[in-house]
């Protein structure tokens, strides 16, 4: 990766992005050696510039930084690094240092999709969303009516407990539907979106 530490006196400013949620965590500022220890062990480590030094953001609270991917700006100064966080990363306690909560358990859904899209492609022994690929569309079909079925048993005479199980296993049976015809979640988005207009 070609990184430009020359524009502000060897520092690049590091964006620091939870994987999953999608949700900016903090700033931090990197040197050429903090980007390299990144990159070694796999932890997110800065340029303390009022301590001028390396730190591994966690080395005191535990509250680690684990790299995901690290991406280099159109620039080659500024970086993106999606992490998964341990704890919360604000040394106030925050989950973020903008005080902001750091929820989006909806963009499970994403890595859900990824899962099943490479189960698809792998196509791995002994696995449930592998067996259901073999059986076909009809079968892959019938499950979503089923869930769709017992979401709608739950909602009118069940507890809100079940409720949330059944449509869980509906939405998964979605996805393997629609990733078994080519399409995505994102093809849902885009039509709701473009209804909404």
């Amino acid at each position: 990766m070609n990184i430009d530490f020359k524009k502000l006196d060897g520092l690049i400013p590091a964006i620091i992005q939870d994987n999953e949620t999608r949700t900016v965590l903090m700033l931090g500022f990197m040197n050429e050696e903090a980007y390299q220890k990144t990159v070694e062990t796999g932890l997110v480590t800065f340029y303390s510039r009022t301590r001028q030094r390396l730190w591994t953001k966690g080395e005191e609270s535990g509250n680690f930084l684990k790299v995901v991917t690290i991406l280099n700006d159109c620039d080659n100064d500024t970086l993106l690094i999606k992490v998964n966080p341990v704890g919360p990363v604000c040394h106030t306690g925050t989950d973020t240092c903008w005080n902001e909560e750091n929820k989006g358990d909806i963009f499970f859904l994403n890595y859900l999709q990824g899962f099943i899209q490479q189960r698809f492609r792998e196509m791995p022994e002994g696995s449930y969303t592998t067996s259901l690929f073999k059986k076909g569309v009809n079968r892959m079909a019938q499950k979503v009516g089923e869930e769709a079925v017992e979401t709608v048993i739950e909602a009118t005479n069940g507890s809100d407990e079940k409720l949330i199980s059944e449509a869980s296993d509906l939405i998964y049976h979605l996805i393997v539907l629609l990733t078994s015809k080519g399409y995505s979640l994102d093809d849902i988005g885009r039509e709701l979106k473009k209804r909404h207009k």
